[in-house]
């Protein structure tokens, strides 16, 4: 397959104007779009409603551009949460079939899939995971991808919102803030299980959100009211790509661990032409420091330790590359170590030109 992955500024939750550049000035092809994740500039949180809106805004502009059933087909990632520098953007990726004449040679591939919807209470249980762990394979399968060669897993997954809670018991949480951490947290397990990281019967349903020795180094997991489901991009590096891209990923240990970030880039292969964009994961230190450090944001009743997060890693990255706009996503339950989290690159690259 031909992976391109083209990065455009948004100035509102429903501005599509640097998508439809693109597509004026003939450098992309709405029908072959499969996947768009975002950054938007709500709170992040469980009433974060920019995520829906982007979602909603692109859907109907493909149903319209398109078709109803291609809108249905594509997997929308919505990130709320632009704390500090980030800005807001959406990372388009559109995929094309291989060509006789195409040269193959190591580059970028994507798959994807969704899962069924989720009961409420399957959120945050080995259920979920067993489920996620199924669903990540298939997108490996249709992209051709061995589990050594995948650099990032982005899911969106769902929450256990009030209306959908009843008098049920049986719950992981009547929290619906907590519920996005058991929702995030499943998830990247079953990623781990997926790509042979953890073997599923090393989990209990007593680790999910309490055993953080457990987690994948490639998994970026993001809740939302917005859907029921997971949906499910898996990006890595095939020898039978005809893309101008690659991808590597590296794991930050803290939030300021700009070596990790380093890696990452580096192991996109120089030369390149530039840094399409960077993809991290962010997190509060469960114990309370960074560096041997106090830090507060575990403990502060105004602002809550997730946007806080994001605002660090997002400066951290954004100073590394020289730019704002990069996809930073705050929670990272069993996404690489406690208070880090797995961060991607993906490059263009200058052989390729």
């Amino acid at each position: 397959m031909k992976i391109k992955v083209f990065k455009v500024s948004q100035s509102s939750p429903d501005d599509l104007l640097g998508l439809e550049r693109l597509v004026r000035e003939g450098k992309l092809n709405l029908s072959q779009i499969v996947a768009i994740l975002g950054k938007t500039e709500g709170n992040g949180c469980v009433n974060d409603f920019t995520r829906g809106f982007t979602t909603q805004t692109l859907k109907h502009y493909l149903q319209a551009k398109v078709s109803p059933e291609f809108a249905k087909s594509v997997i929308y990632v919505m990130s709320g949460g632009t704390e500090g520098v980030l800005s807001p953007h959406l990372t388009i990726f559109t995929r094309e079939e291989t060509q006789p004449t195409d040269n193959l040679h190591w580059g970028l591939v994507l798959g994807t899939s969704r899962t069924r919807d989720f009961l409420p209470e399957e959120i945050g249980t080995l259920t979920m995971v067993q489920v996620v762990a199924e669903s990540v394979r298939q997108a490996m399968n249709s992209a051709g991808l061995e589990p050594q060669n995948v650099h990032f897993v982005q899911i969106k997954c769902p929450l256990i919102a009030a209306s959908r809670t009843g008098s049920q018991q049986n719950l992981k949480t009547h929290n619906s803030y907590q519920s996005m951490a058991y929702s995030r947290g499943a998830s990247a397990l079953g990623v781990a299980v997926a790509l042979g990281e953890i073997p599923l019967e090393r989990i209990a349903e007593s680790d999910i959100c309490a055993n953080y020795s457990l987690y994948s180094s490639v998994a970026s997991t993001s809740a939302g009211v917005e859907l029921q489901n997971c949906e499910i991009i898996v990006l890595g590096n095939s020898p039978q790509s005809a893309s101008n891209y690659v991808i590597h990923h590296s794991v930050m240990q803290h939030a300021l661990d700009t070596t990790a970030i380093q890696q990452a880039i580096q192991g996109t292969q120089q030369p390149i032409t530039q840094i399409v964009n960077i993809f991290a994961k962010a997190e509060a230190d469960p114990a309370g420091s960074i560096l041997n450090r106090r830090h507060t944001m575990l403990d502060d009743s105004d602002i809550n330790h997730t946007r806080m997060a994001r605002a660090v890693v997002g400066a951290v990255v954004a100073s590394v590359v020289q730019d704002p706009m990069v996809y930073v996503s705050g929670g990272s339950e069993h996404q690489g170590p406690p208070g880090g989290g797995p961060v991607a690159a993906i490059a263009l690259i200058l052989a390729a030109q």
